[in-house]
């Protein structure tokens, strides 16, 4: 099901069910997904939970990509993404409290030679050892559905980042219960062939705040990539919820050498 404008760029939808997208217009014959201010879509929600976005730099040179974490409970906010070979994982920043570490202890990036992976859980191992396995992307995310944290039933939200030969493409997937039902996962990817400069996209946990939490529907969102590796760090530190922000890591990936500069921003320190 092809679900959006292709011109230089082509993006198709792998799933086999639709997603109930919006914000689309057609023009022309074309079909348009209404891009929006990344600034605005995380200054607008006070707790997106944890988020991932994939994109082209403005100048068309790098691949980018960031992932965040929030926290509500005490045991969520005691984290910090500390480096971890060429990706990170989390850790808790004061061990003493620390009450339990599963679904939040774990590896958000790793590497595997021109594949950037980046998710919000362990699924990141899963999709490392499926690649290198000779699986794809989505064969790899077949064996795992959504976390087992009922009522919320938290997504796997997971992104592929491949840059090779001069040319960048990522994938992105939502691994999610079928409106709150434990019995029933619905699993959608999401390809991007040829990506726009300054064009992102984005993908989070949930909706907004709530209880239990609602979780995140719909294609992910086009937004907007700006600035260089600092001012983007900035504007999506800045525009997260002070209260519930953890920690955040961005990536920019020269497309023409595959080399790379890091931020990681945590609020404990």
């Amino acid at each position: 099901m092809e679900t959006a404008d292709c011109g230089d760029c082509c993006k198709r939808s792998e799933d086999e069910a639709g997603t109930g997208l919006t914000g689309l217009w057609i023009e022309q014959g074309r079909i348009f997904m209404e891009q929006k201010s990344l600034a605005a879509e995380l200054s607008g929600n006070t707790y997106p939970g944890r988020g991932i976005v994939a994109g082209v730099s403005e100048d068309g040179k790098y691949a980018v990509t960031a992932y965040f974490i929030m926290g509500r409970s005490t045991n969520s906010r005691n984290r910090v993404f500390v480096k971890d070979g060429e990706g990170i994982r989390t850790q808790a920043f004061d061990p003493s409290r620390m009450e339990d570490p599963s679904l939040i202890i774990y590896s958000p990036v790793r590497v595997l030679g021109t594949n950037t992976i980046v998710t919000n859980g362990d699924q990141t191992d899963t999709v490392y050892d499926g690649l290198k396995a000779g699986k794809t992307f989505g064969q790899s995310l077949r064996s795992r559905e959504f976390e087992p944290d009922g009522p919320n039933y938290t997504p796997r939200i997971s992104a592929l980042l491949s840059v090779r030969e001069g040319r960048f493409e990522y994938r992105m997937s939502i691994l999610k219960s079928a409106d709150g039902d434990p019995s029933s996962c619905e699993r959608f990817t999401f390809s991007y062939e040829n990506p726009k400069a300054g064009v992102g996209h984005f993908i989070h946990t949930y909706i907004s705040d709530g209880n239990p939490l609602p979780s995140f529907e719909g294609e992910p969102v086009k937004v907007d990539i700006s600035g260089d590796i600092d001012a983007f760090t900035d504007l999506v530190w800045t525009n997260l919820n002070p209260d519930n922000k953890v920690s955040l890591f961005v990536r920019y990936i020269d497309i023409a050498t595959g080399k790379y500069e890091t931020r990681i921003v945590n609020k404990n320190s």
